[in-house]
């Protein structure tokens, strides 16, 4: 199960960078106005349009795994067994009292810290 939720992790992490990186490669909407009107080299790798296909296809399907990563890895997280009753304020009132012995008694009256010359 352990493996399971580190393979899934590391998907996820990969995705999300290339995902960020295609989205970063890729241009907007507006770009397209300003290359119609000859400020812009049309020449590229995929052609015209094929660059906005296949980024765009590629960005999709790499949401999708992102996204399904995200939700395995919440129900993993959610089916793993209670060690106590799950209550995080339970967990903080039985270590409290055990702090509170520990700590050294402070002098009555603030005097005592008071330096003299």
């Amino acid at each position: 199960m352990n493996a399971l939720l580190t393979v899934l992790l590391a998907v996820q992490l990969i995705s999300a960078l290339v995902m960020v990186g295609l989205i970063l490669v890729q241009h907007g909407k507006g770009a397209d106005m300003g290359a119609a009107f000859g400020s812009g080299g049309s020449g590229s790798v995929f052609g015209a349009t094929g660059s906005a296909n296949f980024l765009s296809r590629t960005t999709a399907v790499l949401a999708t795994v992102f996204f399904v990563c995200t939700l395995l890895l919440a129900y993993f997280g959610m089916a793993r067994p209670a060690t106590n009753s799950g209550s995080v304020l339970e967990g903080a009132a039985v270590t409290a009292p055990a702090a509170q012995a520990v700590a050294p008694a402070l002098p009555a009256s603030g005097a005592a810290q008071i330096p003299s010359k």
